[in-house]
This record gives C-alpha cells, structure tokens and sequence, in this order.
C-alpha cells in the first residue's frame, strides 16, 4: 500500500518512517511538511494512505481533507487526545497517538488491511480522476466530521452555495458546486436530476411519471425528487424503462 506522510515536524516524519520499517507491505512514497505541498503530492501521487497530523501551521490537516475530492485511507498522526476525535463517528478511520508506539502501530496497519479492499489496480476511472462508487470522500459540518463511502450517500441537493450530502441519517452541508461535483462524479452510478439534485441510481426504489412530462423518484432512504422533463428521457434510457 503506498503512503504519504503529512506533518510538519521532521523528527516525528523520521521516527514513523523508522517505525514502518518493520512493515514493508506499507511503502512511504513521499513527504509532506504542510498542507499545500501535501494537496499537490496527494493529487500527484493518488496514494493509497495517509499518515496526516491535525495541527500544522497554516492550515490543518481537517482543511486538507476538505480540498481533496478523493479521499485516500487516513490514519491520523495526532497529538489530540482520542475525545477530540469522537466527531469521526461515521465509517472507519483509526489515529495514533504521539509518540508514536510500534504495537499500537500495528494494530492500526492490520486494522486498515482488514477493511481495505484491493487497492492495486487502477482502472482508468481512477488515471480520469472520476469519483467511482468505491471512493470515499470527507465531510465536515461545524464540529461533525465523516468519512463516507460514496455508495452510502443517496442524494446531493444544492442549497445556495452549498451542497447538503444525505446518508444514513445525516444531511451534513458542503461548501461546494452542484456542477462541479457533477462533473467529477462516475455518470454509470450517479444522475443529475435536476439543477438541485443528484441522486445516487442504486438507491432508486419506484419511479412515476409527473407533471409536464418530469418524474418523480422516491429513494430507498425515503426522500423524493423530480427529474426534470429534460433530463427524463436521459433517467429512462439509464434505468431501462
């Protein structure tokens, strides 16, 4: 699994290295002493993981993970205790405490491998730098934080300038552009409804027709939404009706 390590300490950076010597199936491709150097090596490298501190100068390592689109795995490098990080309450995610120890290390390597699919391949969905159904991506809404899976979330409304994300039975707000996600997001799973909504087509359960030749989807977490007349034909021909 390659790795990148983001903390602006160089002695801390030395010491996992040090200790991840005892891990070859981890392989550290590259450092990262800030944010903005971290963001560029992220989208150069596309890494499997990575080692991220919270606390840097300038911005932290939770401004980071709002940039990305695509999220890698994250195991935090952290000086925070563990109830500044309960806000991660949705999905998998583990953090070290420094100093660092090798056996706590450990645990948090074989944990990330037992939820981790195979990471080896990489199709050309990932070389587009399209969002697949797999990929998971980071939402943070005031002092609430989550790692979701994009196949958890079911629906994606514009409100203003922001994006309001429905999973489970969170509807967290994004500071993000409708179009701008459209156009990152794997088409054969997710449709533009609307000017104000796409929606995840796994989570469709009944369709009906409306008014003005539109149609009205109800989805599996109960919401409803309109495809509009123009988008109808394009919903049809994607659900086989």
């Amino acid at each position: 699994m390659r790795a990148i390590i983001v903390d602006d300490e160089r002695l801390a950076r030395k010491e996992l290295i040090s200790l991840l010597d005892h891990h070859p199936e981890i392989e550290i491709i590259d450092e990262a002493v800030n944010v903005d150097e971290a963001y560029e090596k992220i989208n150069q490298h596309s890494p499997d993981l990575i080692f991220l501190d919270i606390q840097m100068p300038g911005k932290s390592g939770f401004e980071l993970l709002e940039m990305l689109d695509k999220v890698p795995r994250v195991i935090f490098t952290t000086a925070y205790d563990e109830f500044a990080l309960k806000a991660f309450d949705y999905n998998a995610l583990d953090y070290l405490l420094k100093p660092i120890q090798d056996e706590r290390l450990k645990e948090s390597i074989n944990k990330l491998f037992s939820t981790s699919s195979s990471m080896t391949t990489r199709d050309e969905a990932e070389k587009s730098k399209i969002l697949g159904i797999d990929d998971q991506v980071f939402v943070k809404d005031g002092d609430r934080c989550w790692f979701v899976k994009l196949s958890d979330i079911r629906l994606f409304e514009s409100d203003g300038n922001y994006i309001k994300v429905y999973f489970q039975n969170f509807k967290p707000m994004i500071h993000k552009s409708l179009n701008a996600l459209d156009e990152r997001l794997d088409e054969r799973s997710f449709f533009r409804a609307s000017r104000k909504h796409i929606i995840n087509l796994s989570w469709v359960e009944s369709i009906e027709t409306w008014f003005n030749g539109g149609l009205l989807v109800q989805l599996k977490g109960g919401e409803k939404v309109e495809v509009s007349r123009r988008q109808a034909a394009r919903f049809k021909e994607k659900m086989s009706l």
